[in-house]
């Protein structure tokens, strides 16, 4: 009688625990509920149907061992399938070498288990087109696969998509030792052509599903001027073989209504980042970044688990991020621009994100790496006869204070952050506060506190920051920003 009457108890205690922890997670789901905008459930591409025809890039010639350039024949099959309305173009199992393919609209471009495609070492396999790349319009070589003036296309598959990108790789650090000693920091990764894995330029309706990609050669994925995208279920390796320069994940540039989610992304720079131009080139194109969401995602090794600029000139607003993991990722929010750029940050919401082995959870810059991000020729060069897009680099914002950005209104909710070098490192400018940041069921354990410099109205609600050096956030130029109710505690 005694057993049944504890393991009653036990039940009793069970039971109660269950809907305590129901409580909780109602609760929280509740409180994030009351922050969730509205407009969450509108992006991403659309459902539509394709035609049921298959064409297989072998019937064109694909040579499937790896041993020779075989883009022409899958350039064939792409354009075949679109000739007749639209259909899947796929792939026998097999090693397949390419340079740029360019997929058109009604195309599913299947990458099947089995099917590695290898992007080709060699830049001249990749046709310069007019593009994008870090903030200004220029010319440079086309993606390894393009969607570009199109709609209503799907690439996806489980295959392997590897960008052999250590060749570019070596190249950018070659020329970036030859550059450096000559004052021209700034132009380098513009001068050191390296191809983007995927381009989704200009389109409407994609979707970009379920591949694994690795050793991007530059940046893996780019979102450019582009409508209703989802990106969903990516692995990304590009820290295979090295540490390539720029390798960043995601990248969405001046694009709305977007949609990424279950990625997995381990690389050597921002492993999902919002741009939307650069300087007075991106002040002349004035486009946003707006309405996007990244959620259930895990950001690996990289500079960023989430990170909005260094290009900022557009605006980028109107941002939800939700149930983010973060392993070994050097910064957490990371939000960077430079008194060139101009444009507002606005309207960010995370919410449920995990850290661990983090460098600095809360990284914010207005003044972000002065040696790449302030153009200025150095004597003994004439501007008459310099490329086109060191001009446009150097062509000067004015006046000055359009290009000082603004930041305001970003909320972090229900963060938990563990194992950081520090906590928070927020900068603002004389010219312009950071204003309007909200902390809520914050809780993060790092070496030291850190500080924040020209901020205004943080709103602090349950935010826990444990030192090991038993600091605390250190304050300057600040109003209306106080830490009185975070707790400090030595490990």
């Amino acid at each position: 009688m005694k057993k049944i009457f504890i393991l009653f108890l036990l039940i009793i205690s069970f039971v109660s625990c269950k809907e305590k922890e129901s409580q909780e997670e109602q609760k929280l789901i509740a409180e994030a509920e009351i922050f969730k905008p509205d407009w969450v459930e509108d992006v991403g591409a659309k459902k539509f149907q394709f035609k049921e025809d298959v064409f297989y890039v072998n019937d064109y010639g694909a040579i499937d061992d790896g041993s020779k350039l075989t883009t022409e024949a899958i350039q064939k099959a792409i354009d075949a399938c679109a000739e007749n309305g639209g259909g899947k173009v796929t792939f026998k199992p097999g090693v397949y070498l390419t340079g740029s393919v360019f997929i058109k609209e009604g195309v599913h471009f299947n990458i099947p288990e089995g099917v590695e495609i290898r992007g080709s070492e060699d830049i001249n396999d990749y046709p310069d087109i007019q593009t994008r790349v870090a903030g200004i319009e220029l010319e440079w070589p086309a993606a390894l696969i393009n969607v570009r003036d199109q709609k209503n296309v799907t690439i996806d598959g489980e295959g392997l998509v590897d960008g052999q990108g250590k060749v570019f790789w070596d190249y950018y650090w070659e020329l970036r030792r030859e550059y450096e000693p000559k004052g021209l920091r700034w132009i380098v990764d513009y001068d050191a052509k390296r191809p983007r894995t995927f381009l989704i330029s200009n389109s409407e309706n994609v979707f970009l599903k379920d591949l694994n990609i690795q050793k991007a050669g530059f940046w893996t994925v780019q979102v450019l001027y582009s409508e209703y995208i989802t990106v969903d279920g990516l692995t990304i390796r590009n820290n295979i073989g090295g540490h390539g320069p720029s390798t960043d994940g995601i990248d969405i540039d001046s694009s709305k209504w977007i949609l990424i989610q279950n990625c997995d992304i381990d690389c050597n720079d921002d492993n999902f980042c919002l741009k939307a131009g650069r300087d007075w080139d991106g002040q002349r194109v004035d486009r946003s970044t707006e309405y996007v969401v990244i959620r259930d995602c895990i950001a690996r090794q990289g500079s960023g688990l989430f990170t909005i600029g260094s290009e900022t000139a557009g605006d980028i607003r109107h941002v939800y991020v939700s149930n983010i993991q973060g392993k070994g990722t050097k910064n957490g929010l990371n939000i960077k621009s430079a008194v060139t750029r101009g444009g507002t940050v606005e309207d960010v919401y995370l919410e449920n994100i995990e850290m661990d082995s983090v460098g600095t959870f809360i990284e914010v810059s207005m003044n972000w790496n002065p040696s790449y991000s302030y153009s200025k020729l150095p004597e003994g060069y004439n501007r008459d006869s310099i490329p086109e897009h060191w001009k446009t680099l150097l062509q000067k914002v004015e006046p000055a204070s359009k290009g000082i950005p603004t930041f305001k209104d970003i909320t972090l909710y229900n963060i938990n952050v563990r194992g950081a070098k520090r906590a928070i490192n927020v900068n603002g400018l004389e010219e312009s506060y950071i204003n309007n940041f909200n902390l809520k069921d914050v809780s993060i354990q790092a070496e030291t506190a850190g500080q924040i410099a020209y901020s205004k109205n943080w709103e602090l609600e349950n935010v826990t920051i444990e030192t090991d050096d038993n600091s605390e956030v250190k304050l300057e130029e600040t109003v209306n920003v106080e830490f009185m109710d975070s707790v400090y505690v030595k490990e």
